[in-house]
Order: C-alpha cells, then sequence, then structure tokens
C-alpha cells in the first residue's frame, strides 16, 4: 500500500514489546519542576543538607515499596529493576558532590541535586553502550523523585486512574512510570525516545503491553482523542487509520497468534533439524534471576552468563562472596543443564565506577576484558575463585573474552591453576574438570586458534566484535553502519575456519553474538559447522522453530555458497530466501504491509 493512504499519518519508531492495540490516544506530559537557585548564608547550609538527607531517606522508601508491588506483578526480575534506582541514592561520588556544591557555593540542596544529577545523566546519555545510556533514565527517574520530595510536589504524571482505555503517548516514561500502568487501561504506549534495552521497553515486555520507542516527535504531532493503531512488531503507529489498515492489521494479529501457538508447542522440544542433526540452543543473561526466562524460552542452559553487568551496576564492586552467590544461584537454578560464564568484559566503553580509568584514543582497542583482567589481579582473583567455588554445582564452564592470541591464554590459565590449589589447601570444593573456554572475537584469535583450540574445551565466537575488528566498523557510527555486514565473505570464512580448528582438536564452537539470535543467519551458522548457538531468551523460540524446519543438507548447501560468494548481499539474499522458504509463518506473521 502507498505511504499513507489519505486521512491517515504513519509515524515509524523502534519496536520494543510485541503486538497490536487499537483506540484513542491520550498524550500525557511531564512537566519537570523548575528549579530554580537561591542563595543561602552559612548557618542555613546545615539545614539544607540535613533536607537534602531526609528527602533521600523519604525517596529510598518510595521506591522501596514501588519495588515491591513491581516484584509482586510481575516478577522479581522485573523488580531488581530498581536496584539501580536505589544504587544511584547509595552513590557516595554523587551525594558527596551534591554536598559540596551547597557548601562552596552556598546554594539551596534542589539545584545543587538537580545540577549535579543532570550532569551525571548528560554524560551516561552520551555513552555508545546502549545499556549504559539508558542508565541516565534512571538516573532521571530518581532526580525527578529526590526535587519532588524536596519540593513537596507529588508525582505530575499519575498514570493509575485512568478512565477509559487508551494508547498512552509521552515523550517518555520512566520504569516509575511504566510500573503504575494498569493493563486494563493502556492497550499500548509510544514514546519520542528510548531503546530496546530500556528498563521501560522490559517492563512493557512484562506486562505485555504494545509498545514502540523512538517515534522522535509524535507526541508533539499526536493529539488527545485522536484514533490510532499501535503496531509493536513493526514499530509503527498510525494515526487515523483507514478500514483497509484496520483490516491488514486484523489479519497480522491473527497470523501472529498462529505463530505464538506454534512456537508455544515446541518450547520442550529439542533444536534438531528435519535430518536428526542435533544443535545446542542455549541462552544469554546478565543475571542469576535471568535465570527463569532461560526455561520459559525453551533454552537448554546459558551460552553466555555476561559478568560485567554484576559490576557497572553498584558503587562498589561485588566480592568473592557476592560473585559466588550470583554464579552458583543461576547454577543450581538450571541444573542439570550448563551455564557458560564469562570472565569481566570491562572495558570498551563499561568501566567501574571507582577505578580511575585513562582516556584511550580508541578504548575498543585498549585496556579491556582480558587484558584488564591480567593486569588488575586482585579483581580477577575474586571471580575466578567465584566461579571456581560455583563450579561444585557440576554444571558451570567458564569462558575468556577477547583472547587475541596464545600468551594471553597461558597467562589466564596459569592463575586458574593457581587459584585452583588455593581452593584445595582451603578444602573448598570446586569442579576439577571445569570446562574452559574462549570467545574467538579477534582475527588473530581466528588465526591462532588451531594453537588455542589444544589449550581449552570448547571456542565460543562473539560475532559483534569479530565482525567490528574484521571490518574496522564501528557499528555506532551512523556514517558508516551500512559497511557493519554480518554475511560479509570475510566473517563467513572466519567463522568456518574457527570451526574447522575446533573439528581438528575435537572441541565445540559455539556462537553467541547476535548472528546466533537471528532465525534468518541460524542455518548458515548450521551449515557452517556451529555446534550451538547462543541467543537472547525471548529470541530462542523463533531460532528453534527454524531449526525445526530446516535440513542439513539445506543448511550445508547454504554454507557452501557462502563461502563460495564474493557479495555479502548475495549471501544475505540465499539466508533469507531459504528462511522464508522453510518458515514463512515466522515472517509473515511480524510483517504488515505498511512499506
Amino acid at each position: 500500500m502507498p505511504e499513507a493512504s489519505k486521512g491517515e499519518r504513519i509515524f515509524r519508531g523502534i519496536p520494543v514489546s510485541t503486538g497490536v492495540c487499537r483506540g484513542k490516544i491520550l498524550v500525557v506530559d511531564r512537566t519537570r519542576p523548575a528549579i530554580s537557585g537561591r542563595k543561602v548564608t552559612e548557618s542555613e547550609i546545615s539545614e539544607e543538607i540535613n533536607r537534602l538527607e531526609k528527602a533521600l531517606v523519604q525517596t529510598r522508601q518510595q521506591i522501596l515499596e514501588v519495588q515491591r508491588k513491581v516484584s509482586e506483578g510481575m516478577g522479581a526480575q522485573e523488580g531488581s529493576i530498581f536496584d539501580a534506582h536505589l544504587l544511584v541514592l547509595e552513590d557516595r561520588t554523587l551525594l558527596d558532590e551534591v554536598v559540596r556544591v551547597i557548601k562552596e557555593e552556598k546554594v539551596n540542596a534542589e539545584y545543587a541535586f538537580h545540577s549535579v544529577a543532570e550532569r551525571y545523566a548528560t554524560t551516561l546519555a552520551a555513552i555508545e553502550d546502549d545499556y549504559l545510556r539508558e542508565r541516565a533514565t534512571d538516573m532521571r527517574d530518581v532526580t525527578s523523585r529526590v526535587l519532588n520530595t524536596l519540593l513537596g510536589r507529588e508525582d505530575d504524571l499519575d498514570l493509575r486512574d485512568l478512565k477509559e482505555p487508551c494508547i498512552i503517548i509521552a515523550h517518555d516514561l520512566t520504569p516509575s512510570n511504566t510500573a503504575q500502568l494498569d493493563k486494563r487501561n493502556v492497550l499500548g504506549f509510544g514514546t519520542d525516545v528510548g531503546s530496546k534495552t530500556s528498563h521501560t521497553a522490559i517492563m512493557a515486555r512484562s506486562l505485555r503491553i504494545p509498545a514502540v520507542v523512538g517515534l522522535k516527535h509524535a507526541s508533539s504531532e499526536l493529539a488527545n482523542g485522536q484514533y490510532a493503531l499501535l503496531d509493536g512488531f513493526n514499530g509503527v503507529i498510525i494515526a487515523d487509520p483507514t478500514d483497509q489498515s484496520l483490516y491488514e492489521y486484523g489479519q497480522l494479529v491473527r497470523k501472529q497468534l498462529t505463530l505464538e501457538e506454534k512456537l508455544r508447542d515446541i518450547l520442550l522440544k529439542p533444536a534438531v533439524t528435519l535430518d536428526g542433526h542435533g544443535i545446542c540452543l542455549s541462552a544469554n543473561i546478565e543475571h542469576a534471576a535471568d535465570a527463569s526466562e532461560v526455561k520459559a524460552n525453551g533454552a537448554e542452559g546459558v551460552g553466555l552468563f555476561r559478568t560485567e553487568y554484576l559490576f557497572i551496576e553498584r558503587e562498589h564492586a561485588p566480592g568473592e562472596e557476592q560473585q559466588y552467590e550470583a554464579y552458583r544461584a543461576a547454577a543450581a537454578a538450571l541444573k542439570p543443564m550448563p551455564v557458560v560464564i564469562r570472565t569481566l568484559d570491562l572495558g570498551g566503553d563499561k568501566f567501574l565506577s571507582q577505578l580511575p580509568v585513562p582516556a584511550e584514543m580508541n578504548p575498543f582497542l585498549g585496556w579491556r576484558a582480558i587484558r584488564f583482567c591480567l593486569q588488575e589481579r586482585d579483581i580477577f582473583r575474586e571471580q575466578l575463585r567465584a566461579i571456581l567455588r560455583a563450579s561444585a554445582e557440576g554444571n558451570v564452564k567458564m569462558m575468556y573474552p577477547m583472547i587475541s592470541g596464545l600468551d594471553e591464554l597461558k597467562q589466564a590459565n596459569a592463575l586458574v591453576e593457581e587459584y585452583k590449589a588455593e581452593l584445595r589447601d582451603e578444602k573448598i570444593p570446586f569442579d576439577e574438570n571445569l570446562e574452559i573456554g574462549a570467545m574467538i572475537e579477534t582475527p588473530s584469535a581466528v588465526i591462532v586458534a588451531d594453537s588455542l583450540a589444544k589449550r581449552l574445551k570448547f571456542f565460543s565466537i562473539g560475532t559483534n566484535d569479530l565482525i567490528q575488528y574484521s571490518l574496522a566498523v564501528d557499528r555506532m557510527n551512523e556514517k558508516i553502519a551500512h559497511l557493519y555486514e554480518p554475511t560479509h565473505p570475510a566473517i563467513v570464512r572466519l567463522i568456518k575456519a574457527t570451526v574447522d580448528s575446533g573439528r581438528r582438536e575435537k572441541i565445540w564452537v559455539s556462537v553467541c553474538g547476535e548472528m546466533a539470535s537471528d532465525p534468518v543467519l541460524a542455518p548458515l551458522l548450521i551449515g557452517l559447522g556451529v555446534d550451538e548457538l547462543s541467543a537472547a531468551p525471548p529470541l530462542v523460540p523463533a531460532v528453534k522453530f527454524i531449526i525445526r524446519r530446516l535440513k542439513m543438507a539445506e543448511a550445508q548447501a547454504l554454507a557452501q555458497f557462502a563461502l563460495e560468494c564474493e557479495s555479502a548481499a548475495e549471501i544475505l539474499a540465499h539466508c533469507q530466501e531459504l528462511a522464508h522458504q522453510i518458515a514463512p509463518g515466522l515472517f509473515e506473521a511480524v510483517t504488515s504491509s505498511i512499506k
């Protein structure tokens, strides 16, 4: 159909929670309180600091109450989102700076808190890592609460008592706002800003409310009472939809319901091709609490536990005991399924807030991942001991990130042996046969993969970094993002070379980057000989769906074509053609005719 039929208007954004809804729009506007600076006398400074401390205590009580309600209504994982909010209130660096501003500039508490917190939030918002950038939203949510308390104001945006069903449109919704949403009256929501990794998006998925973010100017161009259709599959809002659009979306909903039923039917079935070739299909997680998502989506364990998020979400780095409890909890919850724990992948743009980090011209080529750990031995020792102790559960495996050569691997393995000896002397149990692997993320690692494989039990290919480093493309750079091509012939050949090195040494090979989460690319990876795919939990069912409709011969033929082809676009086209041919329902159900 045309871009927009007469009378209807289309707004495009990022789909973050699937589903289609239609109804009247309610545009909500968060009017932030005007914060003006007021000079205080020397004698009033202690009172301002006292006001700040009381406001922090009250805000903490408010957040704990929201967290309790969210945990009861949605689950512990969603409730844990508010741990990040509580940490803001305990961040001594932030709070000491606020107190310093009050004392030195002799200003009121709300002005000092607002100016310091906004400076922090602005810095976070500028970081290229989606996860850290979204923490700016958390900080602003907490800031708003503290300021409302200091000013004696109620939250101006209350979504608990809506009078009728509606589609919420806003510039932004904080996690606190989203926690208020009443499913009976909120059909769906759209925001001008946001990303798939935002806490608001995570909560929308938990509530099963269709949602679209990144709509840019929708909140200023849509009006209260306007009738609209929101498509959470394709990231589209259609204002004043025509009868034709409404009919087409009715068909889309029916197809999606059919697909969801099919995906539910295979959740407990193995990822096996039509001709009996089994693939281990596991999930990527960031917290021990994500174990429930692994099971709920039919994964066969954890192929990547990203441990850095245990570190960057808190003011102080977790000690050995805290890490042990997190790793043990994940392993215990998923036994006997395997849990592959990746050692710290800090660096690039992910660093501990309390660690002084030197400025680097190229942080992604600098002091990060295994390089960081081999120099920060105290941090690495605590983590390795914690993982070793958790391995006593019997289903833990461990891998190192960003190994670029044999020396790094030898150093890391030597440290593991040293800490094993410590634990033996202390009579602390661990798995003597703990399997250790390495992430293959650099071209150099692929080139020396034969040597690495002799000293490892498995490889895990991190396609995100492998593509970035091999093609010299920063995918966050809009000017060259089009050059970031997973089906580039060089990438296909690097994956095949890694698999071949693993085969020669009889070790298994996994893929845990975004390629593994893409149903279109799964047949190519399987055809190249990969043993395991590890995907984001919600994407596991779709990958399993396509594996169970695939013949190994088809996958191998696709891989052979890709290895001989010189064009990334042609390889991608063949991947898409095969995927649509063997599993048409997987793609028809999420694609509208709004082009």
